[in-house]
């Protein structure tokens, strides 16, 4: 049965840990994590990380988003947000059906246009805009490249694909999550491009690392790294191969591989320098800025939250960087702020990441669970914290 949005992920581990007939000691111990963390997490006085989810999710035989709460129906209303899915599902069942004789696509130059538009849309965290006019373009595309096959027309219908999938994550739809990914190697694999097989392989391995199947993610990530070597040589490859890097330092940080993690953000830095900032490359926002935000995540995963924060300060990110990726490295920084006891600058930290990110930020369980911590950390509820929390409806 689904637990109410309202509840924070503390109440709903217990709530599962209760149907197993598990005390705290033995789930803490069948988890590996401490038990004292587990009590702070189901009390709700400190915010769950995402390795200590994918822990107790594996623990309880739950899914993730069983303890999430995701997606969080009553705000997508609110929203209107919740209307968006069902086209975007629709139009991810097209791909097969061939052309559509009621569909008069447009150039393939014009679609590639409107898809990189799409992407933009999302990097700037408008969701409800690239949303409402995903699953029109991924009709015409799938038209298009059926009616007047090309590489080009197949890697337009595999980015419309991979926003799709963008999409569908940042709102909590994990099923449709995996059904973008399939269907974004479908096309790449007819575009014969080896770049766009191996994202879609660090995209997959990024699903693996919030399930907490680290092995997965890393042989996923072995396979994109097998698969760039096919693609020509050149900073579009570097920079393919420099996300993967990144996606594996956070795979071994949540696995407590903290010496193979340092040694993929290395590798990541050694890229980095050669491409410099190529937000637009892929839309991976791969270069330095990204390898220094990532530097704080992995010391935020293997709990080294004080050393996170102090990195962080050292982070200079310009205000042409993606609103998507600032939002989250700031929430980040929140969580982190408020694990070593600096509510007040944690607070600060998420009005910003709203600022640059409303509708991706409402839609975050970080965000929801370091809300709820703050409100326990208060004694009276100040009320900038109290519309933060009704905000995203706790």
């Amino acid at each position: 049965m689904p637990r109410h949005t309202s509840e924070h992920i503390g109440e709903r581990i217990a709530h599962y840990r209760k149907l197993r007939r598990l005390t705290q000691r033995e789930l803490a111990s069948r988890a590996h994590i401490s038990y004292s963390m587990l009590t702070k997490v189901e009390q709700g006085a400190k915010p769950a990380t995402p390795a200590v989810i994918a822990a107790v999710a594996r623990a309880l035989f739950v899914q993730t988003a069983d303890l999430t709460g995701q997606p969080y129906l009553t705000e997508l209303r609110q929203d209107e947000l919740d209307v968006l899915i069902q086209p975007i599902r629709e139009a991810l069942d097209l791909y097969d059906l061939g052309a559509d004789p009621d569909v008069d696509p447009r150039p393939v130059d014009e679609l590639h246009a409107a898809a990189e538009q799409l992407c933009a849309l999302v990097r700037e965290t408008r969701i409800k805009d690239a949303a409402r006019a995903l699953p029109g373009l991924m009709a015409e595309v799938t038209t298009a490249a059926h009616s007047y096959p090309s590489e080009k027309a197949w890697q337009v219908l595999a980015s419309t694909y991979r926003t799709a999938y963008d999409i569908t994550t940042k709102l909590g739809f994990s099923d449709l999550c995996v059904v973008a990914l399939d269907r974004m190697a479908w096309a790449a694999e007819r575009a014969s491009d080896p770049i766009l097989v191996g994202i879609r392989q660090y995209l997959r391995s990024i699903l693996y690392l919030r399930s907490g199947q680290f092995d997965l993610g890393r042989r996923l990530v072995g396979v994109g790294m097998a698969t760039l070597e096919q693609a020509n040589v050149g900073p579009v490859r570097d920079v393919a191969v420099g996300q993967l890097h990144l996606g594996a330092a956070m795979l071994a940080a949540r696995s407590g591989d903290g010496d193979t993690a340092a040694g993929h953000l290395s590798e990541a830095a050694r890229l980095s320098e050669a491409t410099g900032e190529a937000v637009r490359v892929h839309w991976l926002s791969f270069g330095p800025t990204n390898v220094a935000v990532h530097r704080v995540a992995t010391l935020a995963e293997q709990y080294k939250y004080a050393e996170a924060v102090r990195v962080a300060e050292e982070v200079r990110i310009s205000e042409d960087w993606p609103a998507s990726r600032a939002a989250a490295h700031i929430a980040e920084v929140a969580r982190a702020q408020l694990w070593i006891g600096r509510a007040e600058a944690s607070l600060r930290s998420l009005q910003r990441a709203r600022e640059l990110a409303p509708q991706q930020m409402r839609y975050h369980p970080m965000v929801r669970e370091t809300i709820t911590g703050l409100v326990s950390a208060h004694r009276t509820t100040p009320g900038t914290l109290t519309g933060m929390a009704h905000w995203v409806g706790i």
